[in-house]
């Protein structure tokens, strides 16, 4: 049985999960208009990604005797200056989401809630690979943007895997 600050935490969560997959659908759809469609189907992807987030911890909390919420979302932005700020936001908002399991986990422990904080080990594990990604995209753009190295890397990137 999940205690009350545990479940409202979670419910906390269920909203910011559904936040991020609004936002990534937002910062898909501004990419396929301009264009980018490899950075659109990225983004589609992340959006249906963190969809399954919050429906896991809708599930969690229900399963665990809490009654899960679905809330409102708040709007997220439509426009984006460049590609490189699209994925700084990307970056900000899952160092935003990594925060937030971390403050969950910190919970779960002072509230001796094992079962969730055993849970929440998934998303933290998640986060590292969340922060990890963006954090990469953000470097090729950078190496494409100065140098143009960015051909350079995948084809030595290429060469690699085929020995």
């Amino acid at each position: 049985m999940l205690k009350k600050k545990v479940e409202d935490i979670c419910n906390r969560q269920i909203e910011r999960e559904g936040y991020s997959s609004n936002l990534y659908l937002a910062m898909a759809s501004w990419a396929e208009t301009k264009g980018f469609s490899g950075t659109a189907g990225w983004l589609y992807a992340q959006a249906d990604e963190e969809r399954g987030h919050m429906l896991k911890f809708i599930r969690f909390v229900n399963d665990r005797g809490g009654k899960a919420v679905v809330p409102e979302f708040k709007k997220p932005p439509v426009e984006f200056e460049s590609i490189q700020s699209l994925f700084e936001e990307v970056l900000k908002h899952e160092e935003f989401i990594t925060a937030s399991i971390n403050e969950m986990v910190d919970l779960t422990l002072s509230e001796k809630d094992y079962t969730t904080n055993n849970f929440l080990q998934w998303y933290v594990a998640e986060q590292i690979e969340e922060e990890s990604n963006a954090k990469a995209i953000l470097d090729k753009i950078t190496l494409v943007g100065k140098h143009n190295l960015y051909p350079f890397d995948r084809d030595l990137l290429r060469s690699r895997e085929e020995k």
